[in-house]
């Protein structure tokens, strides 16, 4: 199911995922660079089988048979390899930060990667990427006819990083969190909580409602005495609470550290210092 905005895609938790395709200028330059790479080893392969074909005794016919098997592995083969191999990688998308990915943001397999490279052999290599520069601007994720057809896109993954919130316990559950007891929550469980709290403002209203109350209610087993409060509310309570329990363990556990480093460093007694 897709969201009303085309750059996201809505999962069946109703998270709204950022896809962030990459620019038409970004995939240009990406392009522009393949076809220089694969293009240019055809043309190297064509002028090296020009140079020694009467060498090797070739005829017109079998240059020209092995000029079209040059062509066909330049640009068909070894990118729909590389794609395939790589992920959605090639030269040109590892310099510009972008990847092929299927439109629900997974990797693309051997099918997309070879229905990118037929179809990129007459909107890229036939008429020098006129025909995909069209396309791309006609549409909102810069896909050209290939990813159309595979049902792919090119994701830019050079995203600056995004400094998660920090959640403090709520105002009205302080006098709370002052004698509460919270006992450390299963790994998988506090992941859970912080990706919840992290991506809440994503969800619809209802989901997001349903989610926390689901949360809360696993979260709850470790708590004690558990408030009378918004699932939401209790769920960043608890994260606060964990956190300033593991920064005070962090504390006195370095204050230890500081207690014990005279005996740690020094020399037991009589032993001779050779240092």
């Amino acid at each position: 199911m897709h969201h009303d905005d085309a750059n996201e895609l809505v999962t069946g938790e109703a998270v709204a995922l950022d896809l962030r395709p990459t620019s038409f200028v970004l995939r240009g330059a990406g392009a522009l660079i393949d076809f220089i790479l694969y293009f240019g080893s055809y043309f190297a392969l064509v002028s090296l089988l020009m140079a020694f074909s009467q060498q090797l005794g070739l005829d017109s016919a079998m240059t020209t048979a092995l000029s079209v098997t040059g062509a066909v592995l330049c640009i068909v083969v070894i990118p729909t390899a590389v794609e395939t191999l790589s992920q959605g990688k090639s030269l040109g998308k590892l310099a510009v930060g972008a990847r092929i990915v299927r439109d629900d943001g997974g990797a693309i397999g051997l099918r997309h990667a070879l229905i990118r490279a037929l179809t990129g052999v007459f909107e890229i290599f036939a008429t020098f990427g006129g025909m995909a520069a069209i396309v791309g601007l006609l549409n909102s994720r810069t896909r050209r006819l290939g990813d159309l057809i595979a049902g792919t896109y090119s994701q830019n993954e050079r995203i600056g990083s995004v400094a998660l919130p920090v959640y403090g316990v709520p105002v009205e559950l302080l006098a709370w969190s002052a004698t509460a007891d919270v006992a450390k929550l299963p790994d998988a469980l506090a992941r859970r909580v912080s990706q919840f709290l992290a991506q809440a403002h994503g969800f619809t209203p209802n989901t997001r409602e349903r989610l926390s109350r689901e949360l809360a209610n696993e979260v709850a087993v470790y708590v004690s005495p558990v408030p009378a409060t918004d699932a939401e509310l209790f769920l960043a309570a608890v994260t606060a609470k964990r956190r300033e329990r593991e920064f005070t363990a962090l504390q006195l556990q370095q204050s230890g550290l500081l207690r014990l480093a005279p005996a740690l460093e020094g020399m037991p007694r009589g032993f001779p210092d050779r240092g």
